[in-house]
């Protein structure tokens, strides 16, 4: 492994050591409350992480290369879970929402999938010296966000509408088709809001937000508020957060952040997204460097659904923007996100092999 690969590789397992301090810090009050154990959250995830860390191991050593023959075979499996999520018994609806397959042995969440194997389908589709038709891509855009959209998971549909503008512009896209793309994503988020009252709620409650009159905001947006409010510069100190007692709403996997802000401030919020800024900036580096279309606009989607997925679960957290339901990468409680994240990792690592180590060569 080069230098550059290993720099990713252990910032990568920093962050998520960081990220199982944090959730046993968030979830141990209420794993205990509601489960009976305390530890339930932080066991299952250290499981992840471990299983993460080995795939991201086993994937860094196949050649990239190889993975252009699966690219269109995985996207049109990942499509059909995606219709099998509002196919019972498959599919389970939790909250609401049809995000998740039970297969017997493992709970998988097909959205999570389809950003790795929407970004290998791309980058391999798009790095062919034959242009292919502006809309066949708008035909693919538009089905992979609308099943994501539908379960209902508007977050992250946006990540996925995201990814598909950004490696579609990398690969020499002409200014017109990116308006037109970037007009008709405007128009279906529009849409896909004013038709889930909840979501207008949701955004009605951001656009009306007023630090000096919280009466109008929702009760997610306000605990988020007083969690990162509380922790001022420095922090109210490790261990010592309220909002974990039961008071923040999904405080283990969407608002994990705001816990973590609570207890360490500013200085702790700055330092953690220094370490996402670094793990981009190498992400970056890497897709500079490599020689070849195919690994370049790869590695750029890896990154940009990475860091768009960081973006925007910090933003919501600080009320930037509206909140949307997204883990945190590498940080979150959850499976499937912490095990695609890894396998993309592993997929950087092995476009990191590829670079010469000696630049005069």
């Amino acid at each position: 492994m080069s230098k550059i690969g290993y720099s990713l590789y252990f910032i990568t397992i920093f962050l998520s050591l960081i990220g199982l301090f944090i959730l046993y810090e968030s979830s141990s009050y209420t794993a205990l409350l509601h489960i009976g154990d305390k530890y339930y959250f932080i066991k299952n995830q250290i499981i992840w992480v471990f299983l993460g860390i080995i795939l991201a191991l086993i994937v860094s050593r196949i050649p990239y290369k190889k993975l252009y023959p699966f690219a269109l075979p995985g996207l049109v499996g990942t499509l059909i879970l995606l219709v099998l999520v509002f196919i019972p018994p498959l599919g389970l609806e939790l909250k609401g929402s049809n995000r998740w397959l039970d297969l017997g042995f493992i709970i998988v969440q097909p959205s999570e999938i389809l950003k790795i194997t929407l970004s290998i389908y791309l980058a391999a589709w798009l790095a062919s010296t034959e242009r292919k038709k502006f809309s066949s891509f708008l035909i693919l855009f538009g089905l992979c966000v609308f099943l994501v959209a539908i379960e209902p998971d508007l977050g992250t549909s946006l990540i996925v509408a995201a990814t598909c503008i950004t490696v579609y512009f990398l690969s020499g896209a002409k200014l017109k088709e990116m308006a037109l793309i970037i007009g008709v994503m405007l128009i279906a988020g529009i849409a896909l809001i004013k038709i889930e009252p909840y979501r207008v709620a949701r955004l009605m409650s951001f656009s009306n937000f007023d630090t000096n009159d919280l009466s109008t905001t929702s009760y997610h947006v306000k605990q988020m508020l007083i969690a990162v409010g509380s922790g001022g510069l420095s922090g109210v100190g490790l261990g010592n957060s309220i909002q974990k007692y039961a008071y923040l709403p999904e405080n283990t996997t969407d608002s994990i952040f705001a816990i973590y802000a609570e207890e360490t401030g500013l200085v702790g919020s700055i330092f953690l997204l220094s370490i996402y800024v670094g793990q981009l900036l190498i992400g970056c580096i890497i897709a500079i460097k490599v020689k070849d279309k195919f690994g370049k606009l790869l590695a750029c989607s890896i990154i940009t659904f990475l860091s768009v997925q960081a973006l925007v679960n910090l933003g919501s957290q600080a009320v930037l923007i509206p909140l949307t339901g997204v883990p945190l990468p590498f940080i979150s409680y959850g499976g499937s996100s912490m095990l695609i994240n890894y396998i993309s990792m592993g997929v950087l690592l092995s476009i990191a092999r590829t670079i010469p180590t000696n630049s005069k060569k």
